[in-house]
């Protein structure tokens, strides 16, 4: 696995990898709690064998942000910062549980920088997916933290540009358990040229 960089603006710390040097980049954004590798052996695949840019960045804990500690916002500044530091101006963007919450958020706040988003595990959040984006949503259909009517939901409001995938007896954990399936499930659909 490639190392673990840090990225601190204004005094914090904001660990994330970047492997791979493909065309296509593709931000990954792990479940808080689950931070150092969760989404390793997904990035790896994807950018080891299917030739994509893959950067998973580790947004900071609620304790490690300041302010009045709802750190959705933040959280969206950190991964701009992050993206910011790469040189990354439009990539796809993702994330597992709260993670795709966060690039939900920063879907709707850098429209102009996402290519599409990918979301591992949809929480019922009320945010808005920006038009015209492309959406990935995969579920697994025995998880009972982020369930599949989220992510069945979040699709009917965007049927003409979301498309949605399930891993047949995943539970939340499917990108730990079933990272192979995961990462294939994502290769295949940004694969489309």
């Amino acid at each position: 696995m490639t190392e673990t960089q840090i990225f601190e603006p204004d005094g914090r710390a904001i660990r994330y990898v970047d492997e791979g040097e493909g065309p296509v980049a593709l931000v990954l954004i792990p479940e808080p709690g689950l931070e150092r590798d969760a989404l390793g052996v997904v990035g790896h695949y994807l950018a080891e064998e299917a030739g994509f840019r893959v950067v998973r960045i580790s947004t900071p804990a609620v304790s490690e942000l300041p302010g009045d500690g709802e750190g959705l916002s933040e959280r969206v500044s950190a991964i701009a910062g992050v993206l910011d530091h790469l040189g990354l101006d439009h990539t796809w963007i993702g994330g597992h549980g709260f993670g795709g919450t966060v690039a939900r958020a920063f879907a709707a706040e850098q429209t102009g920088r996402v290519n599409g988003v990918l979301l591992l595990g949809v929480q019922d959040e009320q945010i808005d997916l920006p038009p015209a984006i492309p959406v990935l949503i995969i579920q697994g259909t025995d998880d009972d933290v982020t369930p599949p009517a989220n992510g069945e939901r979040l699709h009917a409001t965007a049927r003409d540009r979301a498309s949605v995938t399930g891993i047949p007896g995943a539970g939340h954990l499917f990108p730990l358990t079933h990272p192979i399936q995961t990462a294939v499930v994502i290769e295949e659909y940004l694969d489309w040229d």
